[in-house]
């Protein structure tokens, strides 16, 4: 039966097949949760859940696990092993390799990675799932118009330029034959099914119809959170500003531990009394398996993960493009400070330890998460790296990484790399704990295969609690010995609040230029205040205050802030 175009015609929509692209940390869970609902919508029959995965030479036997009821996700995932297999058993779930199984989809989940290729996306994997969907729903059933949705994060305007042009090339017409929505993500590695579950979810489209669509489709597996409907434009820029404005206090919080560590005094202590008088406080700074919410996070080695490292970056994607000045920019100076942190880890540690060059030094940790086998932009990996060309010789463990990892071969790490942990320690100087795996928490087990260490450094927050700290030389990001002054807390505080107004600033000129740009209906334009709203709907903790001047800056026993400085400009 047709899909008439109009939101009235949404009580005759039928969902028979739902096809999913891309088996990873998105597409598996999604895939998963909308078998084991068995979606009755316009029929009597639950409809079937297809994952789709090319048969490429690093992810192809993912089809096969699927198939067998296997996850194909490592790490510590509660409940998915359990829920996949048996929603392979039901019959409702299954996985091809052949795109061609998409012509007669009512519904399509694109969950394919996305990335940068320097200041612009890289949407090669993207296209190429892309090309071969097209190329299928060019024979879909007479009268069916099929409702694709992104879930993978995409530049602002990518819905309405790139998306929406792909598809028109093989004759789709969004609106007519196509409905074209994104609803991106908010998973989270270590609770997939959780996040999927109980976040809120945002649900956008290029017409009024798709969201409307897409928040009845989810509405089965959203369960405990609050689908919001919206713009694809508006989606767009909230899922890429959640990431940018994490990355821009994790940079703040990486400046003041760079103070704090210069001065020998305790980050964790002016961290905690900072977000007091924010309102923002959290149980991160004394539990290392609590996700950070606060206004100043946790510093650790680096900035890891997909989004976090590239999200900034298409947030000012088209303004870049056009040329726009960038130097007040808070978002990409973060940047800039986060990729540092290996190098500033490497300084800290040898201020303590003196050169490291010829020392062995184990690296506990090779994920860029705790319990998770995720080695996308790693900050150990960089980290390994700089040691190797230091002239140390390293050593890589982690429970979950497995050793043909693509991230480990790219960095040319793969030799040094185990998933033993006494061999990995045995002949090591010093330990250096990067992730926070629970494996790691009992240090004194971990010290029991280190004969030969004399030293370890914590650069994850494994050790909150001195009284579990092994007995040799410890050292840490931000474990100064000396309580902060309280000069330098008013001057932290009113900083995190100049960082605050800054991004504030900055977001409302982007939405000028993109709106002014880009958008071609009222439907498509960007609402600061609807960005603020759908913004705080993220659950770690994303809120965007208004605008309005900046208070004076206090100056306290030599503290600067590069970010301060930016906010400070406009």
């Amino acid at each position: 039966m047709p899909l008439m175009m109009t939101e009235s015609a949404a009580p005759s929509w039928s969902v028979r097949k739902i096809v999913v692209i891309g088996p990873g940390i998105v597409g598996v869970p999604m895939a998963t949760l909308l078998a084991r609902a068995g979606v009755r919508i316009g029929s009597d029959e639950p409809a079937a859940v297809v994952v789709i995965q090319r048969p490429s030479p690093t992810s192809g036997w993912k089809v096969d696990a699927i198939n067998e009821g296997r996850s194909p996700i490592g790490g510590i995932e509660p409940a998915l092993d359990a829920m996949l297999r048996e929603a392979v058993a039901s019959g409702r779930l299954s996985a091809s390799h052949d795109c061609g199984v998409s012509r007669d989809a009512d519904v399509v989940l694109i969950c394919v990675q996305t990335d940068r290729d320097g200041n612009a996306p890289a949407y090669g994997p993207l296209f190429e799932a892309l090309t071969g969907l097209a190329e299928a729903l060019r024979s879909r059933p007479k009268g069916n118009v099929p409702l694709v949705i992104f879930e993978s994060t995409l530049a602002p305007t990518s819905m309405s330029t790139v998306v929406r042009d792909h598809f028109a090339r093989y004759g789709l017409v969004e609106g007519r034959d196509i409905l074209l929505g994104n609803s991106p993500n908010r998973v989270m590695p270590g609770r997939l099914l959780e996040r999927v579950a109980t976040s809120d979810k945002l649900v956008a489209g290029l017409n009024p119809v798709t969201p409307a669509l897409i928040a009845r489709l989810y509405s089965h597996i959203v369960t405990e959170g609050t689908v919001y409907q919206t713009s694809s434009m508006t989606a767009e820029v909230v899922k890429t500003l959640e990431n940018a404005y994490r990355d821009v206090r994790i940079a703040y919080a990486a400046e003041v531990a760079r103070h704090c560590d210069a001065h020998d005094l305790d980050y964790y202590a002016l961290r905690d009394e900072v977000n007091r008088r924010a309102d923002q406080a959290d149980a991160a700074s004394r539990d290392p398996n609590a996700v950070p919410s606060g206004g100043l996070l946790i510093p650790t080695l680096g900035v890891g993960g997909h989004c976090l490292p590239k999200d900034g970056i298409l947030l000012w994607w088209r303004a870049l493009e056009r040329g726009l000045d960038t130097s007040r920019s808070l978002i990409l100076e973060a940047r800039r400070i986060n990729d540092d942190s290996p190098s500033e880890v490497l300084a800290l540690m040898e201020r303590r330890w003196g050169s490291l060059a010829g020392r062995s030094i184990a690296l506990l940790g090779t994920a860029y998460r705790f319990n998770s086998e995720d080695t996308r932009n790693s900050p150990t990996l960089a980290f390994a790296r700089l040691l190797l060309d230091r002239g140390c010789r390293a050593a890589l463990h982690d429970p979950y990484v497995k050793p043909g990892d693509q991230n480990l071969a790219a960095y040319g790490l793969a030799h040094i790399f185990s998933n033993d942990l006494p061999s990995a320690v045995a002949d090591a100087d010093l330990l250096v704990v990067c992730t926070a795996h629970r494996e790691y928490l009992g240090i004194d087990q971990i010290m029991s295969h280190a004969a030969r260490a004399s030293g370890l450094f914590d650069a994850c927050n494994l050790l909150p609690d001195p009284a579990l700290r092994p007995r040799i030389s410890y050292a840490g990001i931000g474990r100064g010995r000396r309580p902060p002054p309280a000069a330098l807390i008013d001057a932290v505080s009113t900083g995190f609040r100049a960082v605050e107004r800054g991004v504030t600033n900055e977001v409302r000129s982007l939405l000028e230029f993109l709106n002014d740009s880009y958008a071609v209906t009222p439907f498509e334009r960007v609402d600061f205040a609807e960005v603020q709203r759908l913004a705080a709907t993220c659950g770690t903790g994303c809120r965007i205050v208004d605008a309005g001047p900046l208070e004076a800056l206090p100056q306290a026993d030599g503290f600067s802030s590069r970010l301060v400085c930016r906010a400070a400009s406009d």
